[in-house]
């Protein structure tokens, strides 16, 4: 027997757009579609009280690529399409930054850093080539070689040989970014839904059911929509498994702050697989991925012993060498990746469309791949 009443059934789960999932993208596709067709009735359903995935569990790097990172992918994917990643990246940092204000993200333009010692410091190389292909975004100069910073910032004078610097990238405050991304959509008009957790999306009859679970009366309600977004990312395979993208976990620790820290910014090494960088004067530092690519090819949540363990190293020994820390959190957020690492919008049927693919790069990316998805929605 239902439990819904007139009112809910005929007004509250009537809409024009259900966006699914209130991440960077979601929010992102939620508001553009209100800025351009302010009359839509646009709900935003979330089926955490936070937002589930990566949104709110990253690291908060405002960033476009290391060195090592940009030249794998020209060595793999050619030049054309690296180049047109790293575009995308730049609009969609360019686009919330606009949209919100630097203030409203936290944004700390203190510069991105990648640490090279052993093999990795062949890259120096190319670092010209790669400044060329940079120039027509950035313009001239992207990257710099600074190897007294090694010293200044404290790092293993033993263990890191060079360190390549680019004025370009900084960090932001996650958690303020989201808020005020879910304030602005409030704003706009838009109806934010959490614990709305999604267990079908299914096109009929020239409209979508979208079912949410209720957890708590233990039933089933349908969102009658006109048209739907998802905008899950990793998740989104739990909702359309055909789509080509895989969960990938990335594991994160932060210290208690740390008296005269002597680094600020967002730092790579290991081709962007490794990330740190200050909050305050706090260290916040994660990945390790690469260590075991088939065990963090997953949805779960939790962090695991070997790989923090390997954090707690590289930090011990090469961050903060001699330095007395102490660590106070621990988690892990759910990154979604595809093959060529190029952002995917695509319509899945005739009132379904999914933006997806932000292969760790959510922050910069996120608000283009809304954006898009927007736009093919409404098309």
């Amino acid at each position: 027997m239902s439990t819904l009443s007139f009112w809910e059934r005929e007004e509250l789960l009537q809409c024009t757009v259900v966006v699914v999932g209130s991440g960077i993208i979601g929010l992102s596709a939620a508001i553009t579609i209100k800025e351009q067709h302010p009359h839509y009735d646009v709900v935003v359903l979330e089926r955490e009280i936070l937002p589930a995935g990566a949104s709110t569990k990253n690291a908060g790097f405002a960033c476009y690529g290391s060195l090592t990172e940009i030249l794998h992918d020209v060595n793999v994917m050619g030049v054309e399409t690296a180049t047109n990643i790293i575009a995308h990246r730049k609009r969609g940092l360019d686009m919330l930054r606009a949209r919100l204000g630097d203030d409203s993200i936290g944004l700390e333009p203190n510069g991105g850093y990648e640490l090279l010692w052993g093999t990795a410091s062949n890259a120096i190389q190319h670092i010209d080539m790669v400044n060329e292909l940079m120039q027509p975004i950035f313009g001239n100069g992207y990257f710099t070689v600074n190897n007294e910073l090694i010293s200044r910032f404290g790092f293993n004078l033993t263990r890191v040989e060079h360190i390549v610097a680019t004025q370009h990238e900084g960090g932001i405050n996650s958690g303020k970014a989201i808020k005020n991304l879910a304030l602005l959509a409030t704003a706009k008009g838009v109806r934010l839904i959490t614990g709305a957790d999604v267990r079908s999306v299914e096109e009929h009859n020239g409209g979508v059911d979208v079912a949410v679970h209720r957890h708590v009366l233990g039933d089933t309600v349908c969102f009658r929509a006109e048209r739907v977004v998802l905008c899950t990312n990793a998740l989104a395979t739990q909702l359309m498994p055909a789509l080509a993208i895989k969960p990938a976990r990335g594991q994160v620790l932060i210290t208690h702050p740390i008296p005269q820290l002597p680094f600020k910014g967002v730092f790579h090494f290991d081709e962007g697989f490794y990330y740190f960088r200050n909050v305050g004067s706090r260290v916040l530092f994660g990945g390790g991925r690469n260590l075991d690519i088939e065990g963090e090819t997953t949805s779960e949540f939790q962090t695991t012993e070997h790989l923090q363990h390997n954090l707690d190293e590289y930090l011990r020994t090469v961050i903060l060498p001699g330095t007395d820390y102490t660590v106070d959190m621990r988690w892990a957020g759910i990154m979604g990746f595809n093959a060529n690492k190029l952002p995917i919008v695509q319509r899945i049927s005739t009132n379904v469309v999914a933006g997806f693919g932000c292969n760790g790069m959510g922050v910069a990316i996120g608000s283009d791949i809304g954006a898009q998805a927007a736009e093919l929605i409404c098309a």
